[in-house]
């Protein structure tokens, strides 16, 4: 597996931008609350660490990763924010559930950044088993939170230069 010996958190050869003049959301799904917390973590410092102002981050908490969804909608309803994050953690059981989630958060997730043509990112880990989530937020393999954030402050700072 390609992912098996990579961190895949290390931007040291990406040259992130300044990150001052956006606003940015989070939403938070509280299930599986231990690997979503790491996330949210590893988001907030990325951007904290790349310049974003405290006031200029909202954190919203969900019950689960569908309902990142609705979070994300009703932060660009109410605020104009450059970026949303949604944080989401959803694990393998034996039923279709974990299929019908993931595939309906993915689907919602796009459609909330096409109606208002904003980045929303995706940063909702789909994995087999605890150990795989763990290992992807904060874990040996980075934190998805981390990339998230960063991909939020590259699609704003994209929009922000395309509306130059």
């Amino acid at each position: 597996m390609a992912t098996s010996l990579k961190n895949l958190s290390d931007f040291s050869q990406t040259e992130v931008a300044d990150a001052a003049a956006f606003r940015f959301g989070i939403v938070v799904a509280e299930w599986n609350a231990e690997i979503t917390q790491a996330l949210y973590d590893g988001a907030y410092e990325a951007l904290i660490q790349h310049g974003a102002q405290e006031e200029h981050i909202k954190t919203i908490k969900v019950p689960g990763t569908y309902e990142l969804i609705a979070g994300a909608d009703m932060l660009l309803a109410f605020k104009n924010y450059n970026a949303i994050i949604c944080l989401g953690c959803v694990i393998q059981g034996e039923t279709r559930h974990f299929d019908f989630i993931c595939a309906a958060a993915a689907n919602g997730i796009a459609q909330v950044a096409i109606k208002y043509n904003k980045p929303v990112v995706f940063g909702v880990l789909t994995t087999d088993n605890l150990e795989q989530a763990k290992d992807r937020s904060g874990g040996k393999h980075g934190n998805k939170g981390v990339e998230a954030a960063i991909t939020a402050i590259q699609m704003a700072s994209l929009q922000h230069e395309l509306a130059i």
